[in-house]
């Protein structure tokens, strides 16, 4: 890898896809059966035992005030590591509709697209142009935020 280089996933979701850097990824998991979580909004979808921790899991889609998405036989959670420190378990999954791809990107191959805004408390940074693609930049502290908001997971 040169410098200027970084892996990265791109991450199927029901109508569009995340663009995420490998590193925040811990691990790509089938999705189990969830606990729900009582009073907690549609988005957020229960919580799921990984590695001895259970884990705050939530619809990415939901969380954008999008519908939810069905789940079929290639769903997948993929869990991110937490980048602050309100979810004391360190660890949340996002539901994706499939495997993601792991991808090799560089500034020459990506290119910010505006075509789209984003509202303020969306945990959606911006999109980006990659040849033809338009994924999404997840702003995964606010997602993580917005799952602290709403859960009382421990370790």
């Amino acid at each position: 890898m040169s410098a200027g280089e970084l892996y990265a996933l791109l991450v199927p979701l029901a109508d569009e896809r995340l663009l995420v850097p490998r590193a925040c990824v811990a691990e790509v998991a089938a999705l189990p059966a969830l606990q729900p979580m009582p009073g907690a909004p549609a988005w957020y979808l229960g919580i799921m035992a990984w590695n001895g921790r259970s884990i705050p899991v939530v619809s990415f889609e939901g969380a954008c005030g999008q519908p939810l998405p069905g789940g079929g036989g290639r769903s997948r959670v993929v869990i991110f590591s937490c980048l602050g420190r309100k979810l004391p378990v360190g660890y949340f999954g996002v539901v994706t509709q499939g495997f993601p791809q792991l991808l090799r990107i560089s500034p020459n191959v990506i290119t910010a697209d505006d075509t789209r805004v984003f509202g303020e408390r969306s945990p959606v940074l911006c999109q980006v142009k990659m040849v033809n693609e338009l994924p999404l930049v997840p702003d995964l502290e606010r997602l993580e935020d917005m799952i602290a908001d709403e859960t009382t997971v421990t370790a």
